[in-house]
């Protein structure tokens, strides 16, 4: 018997789409959420990539998105706090929580942003090494989504709708405790439980002490566990890369075997001066698939699962991928299937902070 239960499953969706027309693969993606809703997911999360082809403002993506669902959590999986202003994005995403009614999970990163000498130069004015990319970024941006009051008690300010003491508008009350941070380390997984985030895991870690993933991911588990200042409050969720193959075309599954065989080498040790460490992709029948999840001791010790989708497949794919695991994989792992006709809040119940 497993000791492996899971009572959330979510789904990270890239959101491709082609340069010369981006629409119909935002169209697309937007469907998939409310598709994974449909199948009964408890929520779905986006990438936020700069100068790729899939979602560059995921605040944005995700408004639409709260139009398109009515119960699946959304989420971002990460944002980079290093090119955002910590309140404009407060407040853009404090609109995006109230108009999806309570649904939304920030993801957030910290440290210097992905392609830095082409964008920082447009994102900042001046040197944009001087400008503080560190965790205390991520601090001022879960302060502001607190509402605080900005100034002295007695401070007001004019509107249209007469004096009203000022704070981050709209204010969107308990989105605070829906904060996660990445963590890919020691060092982040301890600063998260520290300051009260939830932690995402993901299939990427840096390998510190041990060249094995499995090793590595536990540590962090564990050093967020014991760091965590609401022990039992603080969300874990764990990604990983899910393709089953078991209602795929032959032609399908072939093509699922060849993309995995591709990103085997970099499973065999340790990558760059990070000394970045992935497992591999779990592709096969779903019996095959949950073999290797009942040995996953990261599992184990979580609840939260989130399948990470890859990248560059088509729609029906991943409709296929999303299908087998929710009837196939999910249940084996302890999780059960929320009615759609229950409303939303029961579905935030799980794993709710």
């Amino acid at each position: 018997m497993s000791n492996i239960t899971i009572n959330h499953i979510g789904f990270l969706t890239p959101g491709n789409y082609d340069d010369d027309n981006p629409y119909p693969g935002l169209e697309n993606t937007l469907k998939l959420l409310a598709f994974g809703e449909d199948l009964g997911f408890d929520s779905a999360w986006v990438r936020q990539r700069h100068l790729e082809h899939g979602i560059s403002s995921a605040g944005v993506f995700l408004a639409a998105a709260s139009q398109r669902t009515r119960r699946i959590q959304i989420g971002t999986a990460v944002i980079q706090i290093g090119y955002e202003s910590p309140y404009r994005l407060a407040e853009d995403l404090s609109t995006v929580d109230v108009l999806s009614r309570g649904r939304l999970n920030i993801g957030v990163s910290a440290g210097a942003p992905a392609h830095a000498d082409l964008l920082a130069p447009l994102v900042f004015d001046g040197d944009w090494k001087d400008y503080d990319l560190s965790h205390e970024r991520v601090k001022r941006f879960a302060n502001h989504l607190r509402g605080e009051f900005l100034g002295p008690a007695d401070t007001y300010i004019a509107t249209p709708f007469g004096h009203q003491r000022p704070r981050l508008q709209p204010y969107a009350k308990g989105l605070i405790d829906r904060l996660w941070y990445g963590g890919g380390s020691l060092r982040s997984s301890g600063w998260a439980g520290e300051n009260r985030f939830n932690l995402m895991l993901s299939n990427v870690v840096a390998g510190e002490g041990t060249d094995n993933f499995f090793e590595a991911q536990s540590r962090q588990l564990d050093t967020f566990k014991t760091s965590a200042i609401r022990p039992g409050k603080q969300r874990i969720s764990v990604g990983r890369v899910i393709v089953p193959t078991d209602s795929a075309e032959t032609k399908t599954r072939e093509k699922y075997r060849v993309y995995a065989a591709g990103r085997h080498q970099r499973t065999l040790k340790p990558q760059g001066e990070r000394r970045t460490l992935f497992p591999q992709d779990l592709v096969g029948t779903s019996d095959q698939i949950l073999e290797q999840l009942f040995k996953d001791p990261v599992l184990a010790g979580v609840q939260e699962l989130r399948l990470e989708l890859p990248y560059e497949f088509k729609t029906h794919e991943y409709e296929q991928i999303l299908s087998d695991f929710a009837t196939r994989i999910a249940p084996e792992l302890g999780w059960k299937k929320i009615s759609n006709n229950d409303h939303y809040s029961t579905h935030l119940q799980r794993g709710q902070a």
